[in-house]
């Protein structure tokens, strides 16, 4: 991982105990296997906002920790693995843009999606207080997601 930020801890470390935390859930089988979200809350402000393409079948802006178990929901129910592979972090202040791989596999058709991903997340003490993603070839998603609605 490529880091901008000089010392350990800060918006960096939030980040990666949130993909930990995410990787565990998803894993885990999600809100289909009853996986507990509540590590990956741990890793979020209160009033947290995520927002997504409206493009996606899990798109709009969810907030909140409802909102956000709410996306997690849609996501596992989409894909059976996630995992963030190859972050690059650059942080600003409290704001922190990523590059990495985002690897999926699809529930519905067994597909394996590896496709860059650029995401702006701001950090709000030891949580992370917004998530804006930008994915690579968002039709690909959308076709590895049939049946996934919000």
């Amino acid at each position: 991982m490529s880091r901008t930020e000089p010392a350990a801890g800060g918006p960096i470390a939030v980040l990666e105990r949130f993909y930990a935390a995410e990787a565990v859930y998803m894993n885990a089988g999600g809100a289909l296997a009853g996986a507990d979200f509540a590590e990956m809350a741990a890793t979020l402000h209160e009033d947290v906002v995520l927002h997504q393409s409206p493009d996606l079948p899990w798109g709009g802006e969810f907030v909140g920790h409802t909102g956000y178990e709410e996306w997690a929901r849609l996501m596992s129910t989409a894909f059976e693995h996630l995992e963030v592979r190859g972050a690059r972090f650059f942080v600003e202040g409290d704001t922190v843009v990523i590059l990495c791989q985002l690897v999926t596999r699809s529930r519905a058709t067994g597909e394996e999606l590896d496709e860059p991903m650029a995401q702006v997340v701001r950090v709000r003490g030891d949580r992370i207080a917004e998530f804006r993603p930008f994915y690579w070839n968002v039709p690909r998603y959308v076709r590895a997601s049939p049946g996934v609605t919000r």
